[in-house]
């Protein structure tokens, strides 16, 4: 999801006003001699480099374990030896690398939030983190990451985090949402509602029984934002920049160009309605009244371009919005009762 790329796509969200490589998680973890990135597409494979005692092992089969595991892993190892990697360089190197979800082995808060001030400033992936100290919670949630979530559990040798990632992240992106799942190898947390208030308020989600059903209690980032909601909104910066930069590549193919004419800026704004509709078909955006996606493109034809833009053959000016189609997590239903 990294590299030289022509096209650009920023994204903001206004608040109310393909499966691998957007599931894909990387497992990070420490050892002296560190090992480079690779990818495993089942648990055997993981085993031939990782033996079972090892964290990077138990993440894996936590992911591997689940209704819907993903495609694809991948798994590394920082070097912590001698002549150590700094985590920024680790890190650095691994964001070059082809994953969505990040999980990694360490649970102490100064670790997460040295990963996750990484991730939050890259502003491409999303990191799923575990804790089980409610000190720490509040710790992390100071730092107001849009796009690091964190899973309280009093037991986290199981790896509730890559549980959560492999039983939801690998899904079409905008078709669910990360709340209420139940997680395979993970034992629900007996707590009084009062308890769970407090969890959710230091920014964490967790694992308990509703109506007896085993299920995450919520699916949201340390700052409040959806974790679904993220996740849509960098498969949509991705695939513009993927579609828009394989237009450009499809005609040099051809032996032709993207002509600056209404042409020209016609095919680029005909691959980006092609991936809103893709959104939409997925869940990500909404109807409305009439059954019709609620988005819209804006690209102003060669006329109304800035000359200078025309000269340096360069198009700025495309827009596209779209209504975010959401969920409902909660209900709130009255009754009557009546005696005649």
């Amino acid at each position: 999801m990294a590299g030289l790329s022509d096209v650009t796509v920023t994204i903001s969200v206004q608040t109310p006003t393909p499966i691998l490589g957007f599931g894909k998680p990387l497992i990070i973890g420490t050892s002296a001699a560190g090992k480079e990135y690779k990818s495993y597409s089942d648990l055997a494979g993981v085993a031939a480099d990782y033996a079972a005692s090892t964290e990077e092992y138990k993440a894996a089969k936590s992911l591997f374990a689940q209704k819907n595991p993903p495609a694809e892993i991948a798994v590394a190892q920082r070097k912590t030896g001698a002549t150590p990697d700094t985590v920024e360089d680790f890190m650095a190197s691994m964001l070059l690398k082809d994953w969505h979800f990040l999980i990694q082995t360490s649970a102490a808060a100064a670790d997460i939030i040295a990963v996750a001030d990484i991730i939050e400033a890259d502003k491409s992936r999303q990191y799923i983190a575990r804790s089980a100290t409610q000190a720490d919670l509040a710790t992390i949630k100071a730092k107001k990451y849009e796009r690091t979530a964190v899973i309280y559990h009093e037991d986290i040798a199981n790896y509730p985090d890559a549980a959560w990632v492999g039983a939801v992240g690998s899904l079409p992106v905008g078709s669910v949402t990360w709340k209420d799942w139940t997680l395979v190898g993970i034992d629900p947390l007996d707590l009084t509602a009062t308890e769970l208030a407090a969890i959710h308020a230091g920014g964490a989600n967790t694992y308990v029984t509703k109506a007896g059903r085993n299920v995450t209690s919520e699916g949201e980032t340390v700052s409040g934002s959806f974790i679904d909601l993220v996740h849509s909104q960098d498969y949509v910066v991705f695939s513009i920049q993927n579609a828009v930069q394989t237009l450009f590549g499809s005609v040099q193919d051809q032996r032709q160009k993207v002509p600056f004419d209404n042409t020209g800026i016609a095919m680029i704004e005909g691959q980006v309605r092609t991936v809103l509709q893709r959104a939409f078909n997925n869940g990500m955006i909404a109807t409305d009244d009439d059954g019709l996606p609620m988005f819209t493109t804006t690209f102003p034809r060669r006329s109304e371009v800035d000359p200078a833009n025309i000269a340096a053959r360069t198009y700025p000016d495309g827009k596209f919005s779209f209504v975010l189609a959401g969920a409902i997590h909660s209900a709130a239903i009255q009754g009557t009762i009546t005696f005649a």
